[in-house]
């Protein structure tokens, strides 16, 4: 289906944004406990990230979360270090294994040069994974790192995703793009999101409410097929375990957004795009509860920041901030999130984690259904 009205770049990923790198460790394992865990890497540029730095933002929309770096990088508009996106307890590990990564490649760092800033974010996968076994090292983050491409991007039970759930299913990685065209050139706009979030009963797409509509036909205890008899319907044993989170559970979780582009952009305007994507995140049903960790990472790969630069004024391209560049610009954030959430669900398969705890997949065939009748757009696939 199409979702929005802006074109996806050739991938659909953050990919699309050029030089931008992504990477994956998953970790499934079942003894001497179970692991359904990992760890994803964003790379902004194949080079040295500490010594090309890419400008950078933040945005904080409900701060439940234990991201690392954040205060740093709102406060000097840089990164400094790729972002690794894990799990909660393992978010200082990924830290860690960023300063090594940044250690390995610039041997002034602590000595003649400063100190790095680690950026690293993470969501609970606590419900499949058992977190607090810590299983993520940092030799799987650096393996992460290292072997990031610019190629198409795996998405649903990979990296970071391996654990999470969201409104309701199995949740994951995910990402898409958007393709912008200005009278001055042509620009790329690429989201990745960790989505772990929300409720059956909330879940949106295309503004069809799928999840009521699952939920009515008994959705997931019940098989697809005529409506049971209520004599059938009697024999159901409804199983707790099985089920994902429903209305009366409160809609917790979280999220990591990642926006990338190659627009020229201050790490002021890149806060302003940050935002938009909240409004994708809300069109899939989220609606920031309290225990939801909602973070929005963004940067620019053009005009790099030298680390050492041998000018004390720096000339640096901005584009121009009116309607028509940046109203596209909010819009593929918005779009771009929003598509990002729902290709998560649409990848992520079932799983079945810790202590006998599942996470079903979305029932893709189900949802096509429901989308052919309701769709306001119609479903065209």
């Amino acid at each position: 289906m199409v979702l929005g009205r802006l074109p996806c770049g050739p991938r659909n990923a953050i990919t699309d944004v050029p030089g931008v790198l992504v990477g994956h460790q998953t970790l499934v394992r079942d003894t001497p406990t179970v692991v359904r865990t990992g760890v994803t890497a964003v790379v902004p540029h194949p080079g040295n990230v500490f010594r090309e730095r890419p400008r950078a933002a933040c945005y904080v929309f409900n701060g439940y979360g234990k991201s690392v770096g954040l205060p740093q990088l709102a406060e000097l508009g840089v990164l400094e270090t790729p972002i690794l996106l894990t799990n909660t307890l393992s978010v200082w590990t990924a830290a860690n294994a960023l300063v090594t990564h940044a250690l390995e490649r610039n041997p002034e760092i602590g000595s003649t040069g400063g100190t790095v800033n680690p950026v690293a974010g993470e969501c609970s996968d606590a419900y499949l994974n058992d977190m607090r076994g810590r299983h993520v090292t940092e030799a799987d983050c650096l393996r992460a790192l290292e072997t990031a491409t610019g190629g198409p991007v795996a998405e649903g039970n990979v990296g970071a995703g391996t654990g999470m759930s969201c409104l309701g299913f199995k949740g994951g990685i995910g990402t898409s793009s958007r393709a912008l065209t200005f009278g001055s050139g042509d620009f790329v706009l690429g989201c990745l999101v960790l989505a772990n979030f929300g409720r059956l009963a909330d879940f949106r797409l295309d503004g069809v409410p799928v999840g009521r509509e699952l939920e009515a036909a008994g959705w997931p205890d019940r098989p697809p097929g005529p409506p049971a008899t209520v004599e059938e319907e009697r024999r159901r044993v409804p199983s707790r375990e099985r089920m994902p989170a429903g209305p009366e559970e409160p809609p917790g979780g979280s999220i990591m957004i990642v926006v990338a582009t190659d627009a020229p952009l201050t790490s002021r305007q890149l806060t302003r795009i940050a935002r938009r994507t909240t409004f994708g995140l809300a069109r899939t049903g989220s609606v920031g509860a309290h225990g939801s960790g909602d973070f929005v990472l963004a940067f620019t790969t053009a005009d790099l920041e030298p680390a050492y630069p041998s000018e004390p004024v720096l000339v640096r391209r901005t584009l121009v901030e009116d309607d028509r560049h940046f109203g596209p610009l909010f819009q593929g954030a918005a779009e771009a999130a929003e598509e990002a959430i729902i290709n998560a669900l649409f990848a992520a398969e079932t799983v079945r984690g810790r202590d006998g705890h599942e996470r079903k997949g979305l029932p893709v065939e189900q949802v096509i259904e429901i989308l052919r009748r309701r769709s306001p757009s119609g479903y065209r696939g």
